[in-house]
């Protein structure tokens, strides 16, 4: 019987043909496996480099089944077992293992022209610098300094790691070279924003294929230089879908969105990174409706969405604020077991938080089992936006007793959790413990929170002593802060300075002008505030009109002020008719100060409040949400002191809770109360 199996071995293909074993991938190399094993043969050199050939063959790429045998061989295993373990690494995107058995490698065997270029390629990857050098070295002293697959390798690497001048050395002192290095040169430059270089290289090349085009239409759409790129395109002899898709993150990212959207629609056909280039790019110029469409038709289309897809469709989700979506997606997600311990858990709370959910963003941040800082930051800032800053705090106390180090986003979100509570003493406690106890040097955006502290408080004076000590230039950010907190607080002359320096960085910004307007009309200066609209007309500056946003049922319904346009007006009307009745019964006294246009009659100044565009909102959520479920808004602008008021009332006389997010932060009203406690 022995003997019988001897015969079969020995019958065994010396060269294998792969197509005899990739019929069942999943059973013939385990099969051979056993033979192998049952046989005894199984360490012979000849017969372990044939399985382990099986196992890494890209059609059957069983990883797993080939470092167990690698390991369990007796020491050294054969150079040829080497190679394959180190290319099969490679192949499963796992760099650092391949190094690492590279390194056993060389206690046994000096590598060959097979060996350097796959470990210099994982140099490459890893962006290591050192031991990319180290390998330059090695193969110049073994002798591959005329070897062009080691050589071009090395034009690669360098060309990834942004060393283009020692990549252009190694180029310049090859005398055999291909078009792998040619192109690895060409791509480096145009990686690296040195378009003009990598077009002068293109010219005088002696053969392009796909790639080399396609490099330059990377390195041209990158740079900005989308016309060119589209000029690139159009001159290629046949288009890959790489170039394709290169040329739809161009269009994106240079904002010509129907011109990506028209090369989508052209391609002859596409892969996930053609779906990814388009729902991405929509989300990043904030077209969140057609991502979210475009992310249905993709799962209609019966394509898998990558992890990429996934991050940014939850990003036009939190644009919108849609929670609806929101939960499909999260249950999508559940279903087809994505992992949450990475980027995806951190979007995913970022998500529920922004839409008003900040109880489903702790569950998914409490679920998650191995907590990154991204998941502590996320959660923290999430907690401060909602005015949970005692939460806020706690968790971000918890997470340094633990060891995890905070970074200088994670303090601006503690920062504004300061700020939307008031916590004055407490924001200078962590601004001083950034610097002094974790050596961050504070950026704008760490000022701006500190000044947006102050602001809020009253501090005024400090604030503006702040700013003025600041090491760097304020931005509209923050004199905007100032200004807000003049108008807050009712200082017009810290208004006036602040709108001033505001105008001066940012003379187009509507925003200014509405406040100060504001303030003028607040003090009956009415002169002053036709002069200012006198002066907002003449530069072209628009006054962004007060909008809310309020889902039901998977669609968003919106409302400016004093709207007619929605098919359920008559019914929204006569809710808010009933809804002015209820509030009188309340004892609410309209606060007509509130109403800073030059309206003489108290009557016509509360039919202005009644209008608003929340009220609009409420009213429509009154009729069709039932009471269980929170009526969530979306306004464009702050909250008007008279809409908070009545907002807290409308909670208790109807029991129904309203969660509103402006444009600053949400509020919560239940029983009669906001989260907020009336600071903001």
């Amino acid at each position: 019987m022995a003997m019988a199996m001897a015969v079969k071995l020995l019958l065994l293909p010396q060269n294998p043909n792969f197509s005899d074993y990739t019929k069942t991938p999943q059973q013939q190399p385990r099969q051979l496996h056993a033979l192998y094993l049952k046989s005894g043969t199984l360490y012979l050199p000849s017969f372990s480099s044939h399985l382990l050939s099986l196992y890494t063959h890209p059609n059957i790429n069983h990883l797993h089944h080939a470092l167990s045998l690698f390991h369990s061989l007796p020491s050294p295993p054969s150079f040829i077992s080497f190679n394959l373990i180190i290319s099969s690494c490679l192949h499963n995107h796992l760099s650092i293992h391949a190094l690492h058995v590279f390194d056993q490698m060389l206690h046994h065997y000096i590598p060959d022209r097979f060996t350097l270029p796959c470990v210099i390629k994982g140099c490459a990857r890893l962006g290591a610098v050192s031991e990319g050098k180290q390998l330059h070295g090695l193969a110049l002293k073994i002798g591959f300094r005329e070897d062009k697959f080691v050589q071009s390798s090395l034009v690669s690497m360098y060309a990834k790691l942004g060393d283009m001048v020692v990549a252009r050395q190694v180029f310049d002192r090859m005398r055999d070279r291909d078009l792998v290095s040619w192109n690895a040169l060409i791509d480096g430059y145009a990686r690296n924003g040195d378009v003009e270089v990598a077009l002068e290289l293109f010219d005088e090349m002696p053969n392009r294929d796909s790639f080399t085009w396609t490099a330059l239409v990377d390195g041209l759409s990158k740079c900005g230089m989308v016309d060119a790129a589209r000029e690139m395109f159009d001159q290629m002899p046949s288009k890959n879908l790489v170039s394709w898709n290169a040329m739809i993150n161009g269009y994106m990212k240079s904002g010509r969105i129907n011109l990506a959207h028209q090369l989508f629609q052209q391609m002859p056909m596409r892969n996930t990174v053609s779906w990814n280039s388009m729902i991405a790019g929509y989300e990043l110029n904030g077209w969140f409706f057609e991502a979210l469409e475009l992310f249905e038709a993709l799962l209609k289309e019966g394509i898998m969405p990558s992890h990429v897809t996934i991050l940014s469709a939850l990003s036009a989700v939190s644009g919108l604020a849609v929670l609806g979506n929101g939960r499909w997606i999260h249950s999508f997600m559940v279903k087809h077991r994505f992992e949450l311990d990475g980027v995806l858990g951190t979007s995913l709370i970022e998500m529920y938080s922004k839409c008003g959910s900040i109880e489903s963003a702790m569950q998914v941040f409490k679920a998650i089992a191995y907590k990154k800082l991204g998941h502590w930051t996320a959660i923290i800032v999430g907690l401060g936006m909602h005015g949970l800053a005692d939460q806020a705090l706690e968790l971000f106390k918890e997470m340094r007793i633990i060891g995890m180090k905070p970074h200088d986003i994670t303090f601006v979100g503690v920062l504004n959790a300061c700020s939307h509570a008031g916590m004055v003493d407490e924001g200078r406690r962590i601004f001083d413990m950034m610097i002094n106890e974790y050596k961050i040097e504070p950026t704008i955006e760490h000022y701006g929170c500190f000044v947006d502290i102050l602001c809020r408080a009253g501090y005024l004076e400090q604030a503006k002593n702040t700013i003025e000590s600041m090491p760097m230039r304020p931005n509209k950010f923050i004199w905007m802060s100032l200004l807000s907190g003049s108008r807050n607080h009712g200082n017009l002359d810290m208004g006036e300075y602040a709108a001033h320096n505001l105008i001066e960085v940012d003379p187009d910004l509507a925003g200014c002008y509405t406040l100060l307007s504001n303030m003028y009309a607040a003090a009956g200066k009415w002169d002053k505030v036709s002069h200012l609209r006198e002066t907002m007309k003449k530069q072209g500056v628009t006054k962004d009109a007060g909008c809310s946003y309020i889902e039901h049922r998977g669609q968003l319904h919106r409302f400016i002020v004093g709207d007619r346009s929605h098919p359920q007006t008559e019914d929204i009307y006569a809710m808010l008719k009933e809804m002015s009745k209820k509030l009188k019964l309340a004892g609410h006294v309209p606060d007509t100060s509130q109403v800073l246009l030059n309206i003489e009659g108290e009557k016509e100044k509360e039919a202005e409040l009644e209008n608003h565009s929340e009220r609009l909102a409420i009213s429509f959520g009154l009729i069709n949400i039932d009471r269980r479920t929170p009526i969530r808004i979306m306004k464009n602008l702050r909250v008007c002191n008279d809409c908070h008021v009545v907002t807290k009332l409308f909670s208790v006389i109807y029991n129904h809770e309203i969660i509103v997010r402006d444009n600053s932060r949400f509020h919560h009203f239940k029983n009669g109360s906001c989260s907020c406690n009336d600071f903001w």
